[in-house]
């Protein structure tokens, strides 16, 4: 693989949200950023998505399709996706355990700081 595939491959994120102004912002902000950016707003599409794997998934727990707990453990079960960065995002402090009970990186309140993000993404990018 040369560094340029592995380069573009490395910045690949996909978003999973049922907020579309919350995709739309952070996927602005992200290929701003320099990220190739993916993003559904259905649970159920995230596995589908999964087939060639990004570099990070951030995964709003509750979404129509499949919940997003479920979709982290599905994702986090499997030998060719567990090694997937994810940072579950809930508008629910309440959930953030839930979240790494089923194997979320990592966690995010909404509303969130764009500063924040980016430097929890960097953190997981650059494992």
């Amino acid at each position: 693989m040369s560094t340029q595939t592995l380069s573009k491959l490395s910045n690949q994120i996909l978003i999973a949200d049922d907020d579309s102004a919350i995709l739309d912002a952070t996927r602005m902000i992200l290929e701003y950023e320099g990220y190739e950016v993916q993003t559904t707003t259905d649970g159920e599409s995230v596995v589908k998505l999964f087939k060639n794997p990004p570099r990070l998934l951030l995964l709003d727990i509750l979404m129509s399709g499949n919940n997003g707990t479920d979709v982290c453990k599905a994702l986090k079960a499997k030998k060719t996706t567990r090694h997937v960065p994810i940072i579950m995002i809930s508008a629910s402090r309440d959930v953030e355990e839930s979240a790494r009970t089923a194997g979320a990186d990592d966690f995010i309140a909404k509303p969130f700081e764009m500063k924040m993000l980016l430097a929890k993404v960097k953190k997981h990018i650059l494992k």
